[in-house]
């Protein structure tokens, strides 16, 4: 018990440290390459945070436990839309870009809504809720639309912000920029997988129920790369970075990291969630397009109302 909490401690040092390295190096190497940060942050940076994520999936799927690959993808896109960026927000208020509000969050709402109807298959035929491998191929479909996207949109904004982003000093050079990038990732992938691995194993040694190892120290868990550069780049005024990386995610989580395990290893079954989960998740993506579309802001208010949110979901989660 008490090596694991040592571990613990170990991970989320690694975390803290890492993340805060990384956001300084991603957007020191975006202003050296003349690429804008929220470019950086819904590629490279959401592949990164959700490879903890991807692991879960394949190992799920490889041991036939369907409900935490849907509770790491689930639960990972409501805490993501809703604790994350409530908290980041109450930190600081977030300034939302219009690009953001007239692409890339109507896009985040897309791929949330078409993964629910996908799944609620009960709802349409009365049978088990299923998502198919030709599910999984539309919801892998739709991320590499999200790819392109990334490609088109960097292609006309390149000479549009080119005098803009030539006026910003970059921290590091670009080598050194990429490698402290580098580190920083690494340092956040071992922490969260240490702070993870530590947090389940001292669940059981007390004997916590798997629904709550799954949906609260799991999928929470996964989630503190996130939570942790939400937080560093809130306090450090990185906003692009902050709403990049979570709308960057939550596609990367559905598309890739469910779309593309249930491809190469097949369909995949569940009774565990229903229509009230998906509903909560949708109206995550709802609520985050809503009030950054009302004054391309989110205030503390509306951050508190989305932690409000959050924890009102998982109160249903444990009373039922």
């Amino acid at each position: 018990m008490l090596k694991n909490i040592i571990f613990v401690l170990i991970g989320f040092y690694l975390l803290i440290r890492g993340a805060d390295y990384f956001v300084d190096a991603i957007s020191s190497t975006a202003t050296n390459l003349k690429i804008p940060k929220i470019i950086i942050s819904l590629s490279i940076v959401a592949f990164g945070t959700s490879a903890p994520e991807l692991f879960i999936s394949f190992q799920g799927l490889i041991n036939g436990n369907n409900d935490v690959v849907l509770a790491n993808v689930i639960g990972s896109t409501i805490v993501n839309a809703m604790l994350i960026i409530g908290i980041a927000t109450i930190i600081r208020p977030i300034k939302i870009k219009s690009e953001t509000i007239k692409n890339q969050l109507p896009l985040h709402l897309l791929i949330i809504s078409v993964f629910s109807v996908l799944l609620l298959d009960s709802i349409f035929d009365k049978t088990i809720n299923t998502i198919s491998r030709s599910d999984g191929i539309i919801l892998f479909l739709i991320f590499l639309c999200f790819l392109y996207y990334i490609y088109t949109y960097h292609k006309k904004t390149r000479n549009l912000l080119k005098d803009t982003i030539l006026h910003d000093k970059p921290k590091w050079p670009l080598p050194k920029s990429i490698f402290i990038s580098i580190c920083g990732l690494v340092a956040i992938s071992v922490g969260s997988n240490l702070a993870v691995d530590s947090c389940v194993a001292i669940a059981r040694d007390l004997h916590i129920s798997e629904k709550l190892i799954t949906m609260v120290i799991l999928v929470i868990g996964t989630s503190t790369p996130e939570l942790v550069m939400a937080v560093t780049s809130a306090r450090k005024g990185e906003f692009d970075i902050i709403i990049g990386n979570i709308i960057g995610t939550n596609i990367f989580n559905i598309g890739f990291v469910l779309g593309l395990p249930i491809i190469i290893l097949g369909g995949i079954t569940t009774t565990g969630f229903n229509i009230i989960d998906m509903s909560v998740m949708i109206i995550s993506g709802l609520i985050l397009y809503t009030f950054a579309k009302d004054d391309r802001k989110l205030t503390r208010t509306e951050g508190i109302i989305m932690v409000c949110i959050f924890l009102s979901y998982y109160t249903y989660l444990f009373l039922t």
